[in-house]
């Protein structure tokens, strides 16, 4: 009798531990990998408003990259004395949209051949270059160079560099052609950009 109540204790015991145990959550699915990347095409506004219609962009940052001078403000770069590009941070998916890709979108939202300068921006702060973040950005980099250079049969400009801090521009440059669309068209239409990146690289098929 002694026996059969003290199995019966331990096998309630049992029962009660497992209920107050807690359930063992299960760990989150990691968050999708996403990768890095970052131009240099003039204006940042056309640049942010270019990158954002890939599909597979996260998001972009509009800032400064390049130079010398530590959390530059925009009439710091404006002046050229930082050694900063007007710049785009791009986030991206990698596997919805390769670095390959990205190259291709750079390109042809850009003038390769003009030196420190884009379209009616003048100066070293609007050159073009493409800030790598490790050794496979560099090689697809140069090599994509190296077609555009054979495909438009001249010189080509850009810089590829590797990439060094980058600092976010201020609040109201960012997402400036979402915020601000008449102006922003009127600013992109005066330039003459799309008038020229026509000229070299044809009409946009889509």
């Amino acid at each position: 009798m002694n026996r059969f109540l003290g199995a019966a204790k331990f096998l309630a015991v049992v029962v009660l531990a497992a209920a107050l145990t807690p359930a063992v959550a299960q760990s989150p699915a990691p968050a999708a990998a996403t990768a890095k990347a970052t131009f240099a095409g003039g204006c940042f506004w056309c640049m942010e408003s270019d990158f954002d219609k890939v599909p597979g962009v996260i998001s972009t940052t509009s800032g400064y990259t390049g130079g010398t001078t530590a959390n530059p403000t925009y009439m710091e770069v404006g002046s050229g004395r930082t050694g900063h590009a007007e710049s785009v941070e791009v986030v991206f998916d990698p596997t919805k949209v390769s670095y390959a890709q990205l190259l291709e979108a750079y390109w042809h939202n850009i003038d390769p051949l003009a030196k420190d300068r884009q379209f009616c921006d003048v100066g070293d702060e609007y050159r073009t270059a493409i800030f790598v973040h490790d050794k496979e950005q560099r090689h697809l980099a140069e090599e994509s160079k190296k077609k555009v250079e054979a495909q438009l049969k001249a010189p080509v400009h850009t810089q590829i560099v590797a990439a060094g801090p980058f600092y976010r521009a201020e609040e109201y440059h960012q997402d400036y052609y979402l915020k601000n669309p008449v102006r922003y068209k009127y600013y992109r239409w005066s330039c003459g950009r799309d008038q020229r990146l026509e000229q070299i690289w044809g009409k946009k098929t889509s």
